[in-house]
């Protein structure tokens, strides 16, 4: 039901993947997000991040380990601590899949920002690389509200030089029959 999104999502990440993955044995990606990351409500394995490891490894990508470090509710407050402790796992590369939650609540945007950006840094300086993708917040937030939310996605992608998947759900958002 989903999979129509992922080939999207598996040729961006490839994309980000190729170059650096090449240069060593395994390349490790750790998808940092919340119950859209999780997979909340699918069944085993139908998780983006699951589909995206499947479908890597029928292309003989063996070299790449996957994470799903998705937890559902999950907000951007959480990002820098939740990623301290799978720091441990050794990631060659974050997928940061935050935000979602933070505008479903209307949680201050600067915040959501400083939350992601503290992340970024830490991933960077911990020679960790760093895609990510944007959300938007829902219309009924009000205008002023979902285009700041809206802004702050590409420009940290721009500030900190990232490969940048502008909104994680292109294609599924406002499709019924892909949506719980």
């Amino acid at each position: 039901m989903l999979r129509r999104f992922f080939p999207l999502l598996l040729l961006w990440l490839a994309m980000v993947i190729a170059p650096a993955a090449k240069a060593q044995d395994e390349f490790t990606v750790l998808f940092l997000g919340d119950s859209l990351t999780e997979g909340l409500g699918l069944e085993t394995g139908e998780a983006f991040p699951e589909l995206n490891a499947a479908r890597l490894k029928a292309e003989g990508r063996d070299d790449i380990k996957v994470i799903n470090g998705g937890v559902s509710g999950s907000t951007s407050a959480s990002a820098l601590g939740r990623l301290q402790w799978y720091a441990r796992s050794k990631p060659d590369l974050l997928v940061l899949a935050l935000g979602a939650n933070d505008g479903l609540r209307g949680l201050a945007v600067d915040e959501m920002r400083a939350n992601l950006a503290k992340t970024i840094e830490f991933a960077l300086a911990n020679g960790i690389k760093v895609a990510l993708t944007g959300m938007l917040a829902p219309p009924n937030m009000g205008p002023e509200y979902t285009e700041a939310f809206a802004k702050v996605f590409p420009e940290l992608a721009a500030q900190y030089q990232l490969p940048f998947l502008p909104f994680l759900l292109e294609g599924v958002a406002a499709v019924p029959e892909l949506n719980q």
